[in-house]
Parts: structure tokens; sequence; C-alpha cells
């Protein structure tokens, strides 16, 4: 299949793809010399916010990020906020220092939490996004699941902030958790549409990296069946430590923005193999300069 930007499947693809965001770590931040280096200006750049880490470090990242002409997205991680004193005041001094606009709440890692929140609905109870004016807010998505939480309950929490971005009017959306095959990812998205979902959704997708690396990470963040397309792709030592990049996942899923009723809206980059690499295959793709494998199908931007 030899496609174009006059072809359907090729415009969604391009649209997929465009503006898609990406993120980093402090520590991975620290090494980059000049974001404008590796990303177009005013890229949506998240900031994970790990177990055990200091919340100074995720405001330095981002003002890092601010002053280099990116869109700083830190993490919220409910169970890691000590109170909704320390999270009015994060919030307040991110909003001085340089103008924050845009968080990604998570309910977080750690079994039990260090203050009085469990989860994300508790964090946009307490109206801070609204009077702080915040008007962009990420909220998880998981489409194989969460390990030790009914679906029934998933599925009311996602109602809950249906509700919320309907009552107050922010810009909320969903990021997914990553995943390396479109199939799963497509049946969640029509499977919450129908229970009523109408926030949009950016889907996680891995960057340029080993299989031998994406197994690791797949397997450290538990995403079962992601595990098992893994280990098909991986079929010799050699396979293992070859880069490995999207190509499939990214037309699967244009393919499926082709069904109007759909909510995918774009993808957010999880740079495992590092972001200098991740960073120069998406630009390639985003400035139509790079043709995308599928077997025997090849599509050039």
């Amino acid at each position: 299949m030899n496609g174009d930007l006059t072809n359907p499947l090729g415009t969604s693809v391009t649209q997929l793809l465009t503006d898609w965001t990406v993120e980093v770590t402090p520590g991975a931040a620290k090494k980059v010399d000049d974001f404008r280096n590796h990303l177009k200006l005013g890229t949506e750049v998240y900031i994970p916010y790990l177990p055990g880490s200091k919340f100074e470090d995720t405001i330095a990242t981002a003002e890092k990020l601010k002053s280099e002409g990116m869109n700083p997205v830190p993490h919220l991680a409910a169970r890691s906020i000590p109170s909704e004193l320390w999270l009015k005041r994060n919030l307040e001094t991110m909003k001085g220092h340089f103008g924050l606009n845009h968080v990604l709440l998570i309910a977080g890692d750690i079994d039990n939490p260090v203050g009085e929140f469990c989860d994300t609905i508790q964090i946009l109870d307490t109206g801070l996004f609204e009077r702080i004016e915040i008007p962009n807010i990420g909220v998880a998505g998981h489409p194989e699941g969460i390990p030790d939480i009914p679906e029934e309950q998933i599925q009311k929490a996602l109602r809950r902030k249906n509700e919320y971005a309907k009552k107050t009017g922010s810009n909320v959306y969903i990021t997914t958790q990553f995943v390396f095959e479109a199939e799963p990812v497509i049946d969640w998205e029509r499977r919450i549409r129908m229970d009523g979902n109408e926030l949009p959704i950016r889907i996680g997708i891995p960057g340029i990296a080993t299989i031998k690396t994406l197994l690791s990470h797949a397997r450290a963040c538990g995403v079962g069946p992601s595990i098992k397309f893994l280990t098909k792709q991986a079929r010799s030592v050699a396979k293992l430590m070859q880069p490995s990049s999207p190509d499939a996942l990214i037309l699967d899923l244009s393919r499926q923005r082709l069904n109007q009723d759909s909510l995918i809206r774009g993808v957010h980059v999880y740079p495992f193999g590092g972001l200098t690499k991740s960073a120069a295959w998406f630009s390639a793709v985003s400035n139509n300069d790079f043709t995308i494998d599928f077997g025997r199908n090849r599509m050039t931007l």
C-alpha cells in the first residue's frame, strides 16, 4: 500500500501524530542540553512523579522546560500528596513561576497513601484547579485494566470524571498506559464510549527502543497482554536487541480514527529508549518525511 497525504489513511496518520506529547523524568531532563534541539516549540512534555522522589525536582524540571519553549505537564500522584494544603501551595507556586496551565492526575503506585488522597476524584473534588485556573487536566486510562481494582470501580470513576468535565467546563482528557498492539485499546475505547465516556483519548505508545527494553518496562508496569505480544516478536536474541518502532500500532490506530465515533485523538510517547531517538523519529513523521513499514505494506508520508 503506497499512501500519501491525499489518502484518507495517510491523512489520519498525520492527524494522529500532530502535536504528539512525550514525557521525561527529572533525572533524564538534566541530561538534555536544550529541549529546543529535539522538540518543536510548545510541545507538551509530561514530568512523571516517581515514588520517593522530591516534588522540588518536578518543579525545577518544569521551569527548565518552560524556559526552553516547552509546555510542562507535571504528574500529580494522589497517594503521594500529603495534604490539600501541600497541593494548593505547589499549584500556586507553579502557576506563579511559569504559568502552569496543564497537569496529569494519577492515583500513584504506592499501596498506602501518605496523606488524605486515595484517588484522582478526591483531588478534583477539592476545586483547586478551578480556583487556581488550571484548565487542562489529563487523567489516566488503563486499556489492560488495573491489578486488584474491579472493572466496575474503574468505570464508576470514569463516569465521575466525565461529570466533572461537564460541570466545570475544564478540558479533561484521557492519556493511557503504554500499549504495543492496537486491538485491545480499540476494544477498550469502544467499550468505555458505549458506557458513556465522552472524554478525548491520547493513546500511550512506546518510542524507539529494543524489544528487550520494551519487555523490561512492560514487566515492571504489569502490562500483561502486551508482554505476550512482545514475546511473540522476540523470536531470537538478535531480534531482542534490534530497535523497534511503533509502525503497525500507528497504522492500526489511524485506521480506527477513520471511524468518526472514535474518541482517539492523538498519541503520548513513552521514550523508553531515550528521548533523542524517539524525538527524531516522531519529528520525521510529523514533518511528513518518513516511511512507515507494516509487514509488506509501506506508507510514505
